[in-house]
C-alpha cells in the first residue's frame, strides 16, 4: 500500500513538473543545446528550433539577454489590431535585452520556422511574459 501511495505521489509530481516547465516555455520551441558562455560567468547560450502553425500565438515577451536567429520559413503573421504582414524566409532576428517583442498570431498557411540563439543570464527564466 505504501509503495502504491509513493508511486501515485511521484506520478502526480512528475506531471506537475512537466506542466510547470511548459507554462514557462513556448510549445513550438525545441531546445537543441545549452552551454555556459566561456569568459562570461553567469551567462549561457541556448540554441533552439521553433515551429508555429496557423492559429498559434507567440505571446509578447522579453529575455534576460539577447536573442538572435534566422527565419528558415517565413509566413504571414498578425499583430493585434494590425493588418497581416509577411515575415520573409531568410530574415534575421535580433531582440535586445528586456525589449518586448512578438505578440503575434500565425495567420499564414505555411508554418513559421526559425532557429534562435539566446545569450542570457544563467538561472533566470528564458521568457518573461509581458501582460
Amino acid at each position: 500500500m505504501r509503495s502504491i501511495r509513493f508511486g501515485a505521489i511521484f506520478a502526480v509530481c512528475s506531471i506537475a513538473a512537466v506542466f510547470c516547465f511548459a507554462a514557462d516555455d513556448m510549445p513550438g520551441r525545441k531546445e537543441l543545446k545549452r552551454v555556459d558562455l566561456s569568459g562570461a560567468p553567469g551567462m549561457e547560450v541556448i540554441t533552439s528550433v521553433n515551429e508555429y502553425h496557423k492559429g498559434d500565438k507567440v505571446p509578447m515577451h522579453t529575455h534576460h539577454g539577447i536573442e538572435t536567429g534566422y527565419v528558415i520559413q517565413g509566413t504571414m503573421i498578425q499583430l493585434p489590431g494590425k493588418e497581416p504582414t509577411m515575415v520573409e524566409s531568410g530574415s534575421a532576428i535580433l531582440n535586445l535585452r528586456d525589449v518586448p517583442h512578438a505578440g503575434f498570431t500565425v495567420v499564414g498557411d505555411t508554418p513559421y520556422k526559425t532557429v534562435t540563439v539566446h545569450i542570457v543570464d544563467k538561472g533566470k527564466p528564458l521568457y518573461e511574459w509581458v501582460k
